[in-house]
């Protein structure tokens, strides 16, 4: 039995037989302490609509993604406390049912007016010889229009992403902000530890309007025109390589890629 259904019951028993709280607390066999308790919790008045404008701002986040959105705000809570608040405020995931996308008002983007302002990433999906897919992620400077990286394996996780963002990084500084879709890979929570921890503004695009990242859109376009549908791979190896050389020479043929071939070799391929 809880404390307040101990209190609720010693109260009971006090007026049915009129006697005093001590005996009433022996015969229940409940400490006296626990009548004199007084309830000090804050209300968290301040937490709680914060937590509500990220839960409404990121729909298909729970409650751990949220704390770690609020740490980067520098509100750090015990997971258990953030779990009671996300509770009481009664926030949940909602199943989704068909096509239903979620929708409400998104900050829109600025134009990048340098280089390293803004990078837009996306993947692009294709098959070896025998049938095997094997994925592409593309990183492209919005600015510049430059492709940054094109890594291709049969399985990139979110943490693989962050790894190869790294090595950009390395050679080229970090961005201002990340552009992508909301994939499985990209809104993980791997890429969500990964923006705290190198202080990058990540945005998601409205789901089903890839128009909105159309920078790395085009990219894809010219890259599965004239690579991918050209070339049979027999090997991923061989995807890796043909890939980078088609992408360099049908963005050399269109003006699109200016000065920075050097990161095609130390850190778009693995």
């Amino acid at each position: 039995m809880k404390p307040a259904a101990q209190r609720k019951a010693v109260e009971h028993v006090r007026q049915l037989f009129a006697i005093s709280e001590p005996r009433a607390c022996a015969i229940l066999a409940v400490d006296r302490t626990s009548m004199r308790y007084a309830h000090r919790r804050s209300d968290d008045g301040d937490l709680r609509p914060r937590l509500r404008e990220l839960a409404l701002e990121r729909r298909r986040f729970g409650y751990r993604w949220l704390g770690i959105m609020l740490a980067r705000e520098g509100i750090v809570m015990n997971h258990k406390k953030l779990l009671r608040l996300y509770r009481e405020e009664n926030l949940r995931v909602r199943r989704r049912r068909g096509r239903q996308r979620a929708i409400g008002t998104r900050t829109p983007m600025t134009l990048p007016q340098a280089p390293n302002q803004r990078w837009s990433l996306d993947f692009v999906s294709d098959t070896l010889a025998c049938g095997r897919r094997f994925r592409i992620l593309a990183v492209v400077d919005d600015f510049t229009r430059e492709c940054l990286a094109l890594v291709a394996d049969t399985l990139l996780s979110g943490a693989r992403v962050g790894w190869e963002l790294d090595a950009i990084i390395a050679v080229r500084s970090r961005p201002l902000m990340a552009v992508s879709d909301n994939g499985t890979e990209l809104t993980s929570l791997a890429i969500l530890r990964w923006t705290q921890d190198r202080r990058i503004e990540w945005h998601y695009i409205a789901p089903g309007k890839p128009q909105q990242n159309g920078f790395v859109e085009s990219f894809k376009g010219r890259l599965r025109d004239e690579c991918l549908n050209e070339t049979l791979f027999a090997s991923l190896e061989r995807g890796k390589r043909d890939s980078i050389i088609g992408a360099r020479e049908s963005l050399l043929a269109s003006h699109t890629l200016r000065d920075s071939f050097s990161c095609w070799g130390s850190g778009g391929v693995v």
